[in-house]
């Protein structure tokens, strides 16, 4: 044994005390996860009436190393409790846990996820509990197959890439509970919005969270990472984020997402900063069989040469009952520059995804027969997009990008838009609507955006 004792924070100590089903640990590095609730599982084993239970980790190697032999591991925290048998026994022929309780022994097979041969002939029955170690880089198969056969669940994860399955199957149907969700970062309490599962928590952990994690070590680990970085927002702050190919990897929601109250106050100039420009794009697809979206955007630029995303409006065929054709798209695109006008100013100037004749040639009817203070016009697309990305991650760098936090279709996309993994230097096709629709806004305008860093202050 190693002698460390397990030292619990008020969170870990209501942590330990929760009877849930589901449980997902999330968090920051360093930040206890493992080392708690391999705890938690195993007095969850020893009160469960089943005798087989899973843990399941990227390889037995790794499940070793940091579940099974580490300080206030499974061998450390119940000793004399249990034996691993590494290439299996006798009786049992997989790589198990022989965990001796009060109600007989149980039997805790260790398992590797990474390889689906193996896991495959592995599974099959029923199970009492199951944990699996940084769920979100598991075979989703996997996880799939071993979730439907145990009573009981636990799942650690690091913060990655939002569009992942897992995340979406299952990670985002877990709640906080009410007394601890102000320690959920609002980043991650805005995608737990899938439909609930009854009983299912989501457990938010951080360095403040480890209280045997002393304060010099937190700040040795804060100073071995540099800030900004796409590792500082994942393992500092325990965002999620994809840790490589993004393309805007300097967009912040703590720098870069304001209130719209912080917005409005720049449509009367009080403090010597007035909107003197407003724009507006659309970028539409009409798929009923993909995520394609109709994307409206509205966006104001300073006379200092800020621009600020203040208004947005999504559709997506494939969740509405009736679809939008171009027609609709042209009545709803008006209602929205109406709303905005009434909201934040005018926009004689539109801008439309010039790819799409159709609903040009709608928006040009419309105006025909009803009549329009707006000007219809094809989106320029001259400007390469590579040129496009550049000039927004030069203005996220001087902070002269601003969106309204009520633009969350805009804000998730900048947090997942990645760089294509088939093709060098071109970004994915893919998450980017309300991107794209931003671009058809600002490009007219690019040279009023910008300028000396800290000019605006």
């Amino acid at each position: 044994m190693s002698g460390e004792k397990l030292i619990l924070s008020p969170k870990y100590r209501a942590f330990l005390r929760c009877n849930a089903p589901v449980e997902f640990l999330e968090g920051t590095t360093a930040a206890g996860k493992t080392t708690v609730g391999i705890f938690k599982f195993f007095l969850k084993i020893a009160q469960s009436r089943k005798k087989y239970h899973i843990i399941a980790a990227r390889n037995t190697g790794t499940a070793e190393k940091n579940i099974i032999n580490k300080d206030l591991g499974i061998m450390d925290d119940f000793s004399i409790l249990t034996e691993y048998h590494g290439n299996g026994s006798k009786d049992e022929k997989l790589p198990h846990i022989l965990f001796h309780t009060s109600k007989g022994d149980k039997v805790v097979y260790v398992m590797g996820y990474g390889d689906k041969t193996k896991w495959q002939t592995a599974l099959g029955g029923q199970y009492g509990c199951l944990y699996i170690d940084e769920i979100n880089t598991a075979d989703i198969h996997f996880v799939r197959e071993a979730a439907m056969r145990c009573d009981y669940f636990m799942a650690t994860l690091n913060p990655d890439d939002p569009a992942l399955p897992v995340y979406s199957e299952y990670i985002n149907r877990s709640r906080p509970l009410p007394e601890w969700e102000g320690g959920t970062p609002p980043e991650i309490l805005h995608m737990l919005t899938e439909e609930p599962m009854p009983g299912w928590v989501h457990w938010f952990f951080s360095f403040a969270d480890n209280a045997a994690l002393p304060p010099e070590k937190v700040e040795q680990i804060k100073n071995n990472v540099p800030e900004g970085t796409k590792l500082w927002k994942n393992k500092i702050l325990g965002l999620r984020g994809k840790a490589t190919g993004l393309v805007f990897s300097n967009f912040s929601r703590k720098r870069h997402v304001v209130k719209a109250s912080y917005a409005r106050q720049f449509i009367d100039g009080q403090d010597g900063e007035r909107f003197e420009i407003f724009s507006a794009g659309l970028d539409t697809a009409y798929s009923q069989q993909s995520p394609d979206t109709i994307a409206m955007s509205f966006l104001g630029v300073t006379d200092k040469g800020r621009c600020f995303l203040l208004a947005e409006q999504v559709f997506n065929n494939a969740e509405l009952r009736t679809p939008l054709a171009p027609s609709d798209t042209a009545v709803k695109f008006v209602a929205f520059l109406d709303r905005c006008r009434n909201e934040w100013g005018f926009s004689r100037n539109v801008f439309i995804d010039s790819a799409d004749q159709a609903t040009i040639t709608e928006m040009s009817k419309y105006k025909r027969l009803h009549g329009s203070i707006y000007t219809f016009n094809p989106a320029w697309k001259k400007l390469p997009i590579i040129d496009r990305i550049n000039l927004q991650l030069g203005w996220f760098a001087h902070d002269q990008f601003l969106i309204v936090e009520d633009c969350g279709s805009c804000i998730r996309e900048l947090e997942v838009y990645s760089w294509s993994e088939d093709k060098d230097n071109t970004p994915e096709d893919g998450n980017d609507h309300m991107i794209n629709s931003v671009q058809y806004a600002f490009i007219p305008f690019k040279g009023k955006i910008g300028g000396k860093e800290g000019e605006h202050h």
